[in-house]
């Protein structure tokens, strides 16, 4: 009987937050795990805060060293909540990553993500922008997951995003119920593909959910240092931007930042393209 590796790289989607078991976090890539194969190798990579940066440079060299049959990359939202966020970059690093994975023949899986902003029900000023920005990460990792052949998982919009009991009490990361949902609908693709064969993942949760005094803990604990990072980080930007949203709403051209945002996805794939190309001109 052959054992499949399994390896997810990204951050705390991956690594599980939102779903802890025995004092760390289990998550939807080790539910998946159990269900790709009879006899399943799984490694988990993935680390909380990580960016596509570090994906590239400190997870992709340890598991291209694993040589995994199939490798989950699901990275993305903590780019856009940095100031030093930029769509070519993030471009560039997800397809040197992808190429990495399907040149060995991994079997590769992405997904699309709800935007943080809207998860974390701020206001529209400061959603906005926060929407905009992953909206293009989406737009990036789908045409790079067609471009590589991925197993992409459409996971931003859905009934499933709005319900309640699929989120933690930090609103951005799944409850053990939306980690399942990823776990079963990963599964379900796969299976289509033929290439999970084990059972699929159960839907229904294994655990009580958290009470809310627990969830308001948890919250005045370990979820408020992780507010405190990303906003000594990020505010300042989301001001401007969010400043920057509502002169063009008062001018009637918000237009102008869909436009913008879309045409740096559009430039940031055209330069990919543009690399893949030079060799053969040469």
């Amino acid at each position: 009987m052959r054992t499949v590796r399994f390896v997810a790289l990204g951050d705390s989607l991956s690594e599980g937050v939102g779903d802890p078991v025995g004092g760390g976090w289990r998550g939807w890539a080790a539910l998946l795990a159990d269900g790709i194969a009879e006899s399943v190798e799984f490694t988990k990579l993935a680390v909380s805060g990580a960016q596509t940066r570090d994906v590239l440079e400190r997870q992709l060299p340890v598991g291209l060293g694993l040589r995994p049959d199939v490798v989950s990359v699901v990275v993305g939202v903590n780019d856009t909540l940095r100031c030093t966020f930029d769509i070519h970059a993030v471009a560039a690093r997800l397809d040197e990553v992808y190429a990495a994975f399907t040149g060995q023949g991994a079997v590769l899986l992405t997904a699309c993500l709800p935007d943080p902003g809207t998860m974390l029900g701020l206001p529209g000023a400061l959603a906005r922008p926060l929407a905009r920005r992953q909206r293009a990460v989406n737009a990036v990792v789908h045409a790079l997951s067609e471009r590589y052949g991925a197993v992409h998982l459409h996971a931003a919009e859905g009934a499933w995003t709005t319900e309640p009991a699929m989120w933690s009490a930090d609103r951005l990361h799944p409850s053990e119920r939306g980690h399942r949902q990823l776990a079963v609908r990963f599964h379900a693709v796969l299976a289509e593909r033929g290439v999970a064969t084990g059972v699929a993942p159960l839907a229904e949760p294994e655990f009580p959910v958290p009470a809310r005094a627990a969830s308001l803990w948890w919250l005045a604990t370990a979820g408020t240092g992780w507010v405190v990072r990303r906003c000594t980080d990020l505010l300042p930007q989301l001001v401007t931007l969010a400043v920057d949203e509502m002169r063009h709403r008062a001018r009637g051209t918000s237009a102008r930042l869909d436009l913008r945002a879309a045409h740096g996805v559009s430039t940031a794939l055209a330069a990919l393209s543009a690399q893949e190309q030079r060799p053969e001109a040469a």
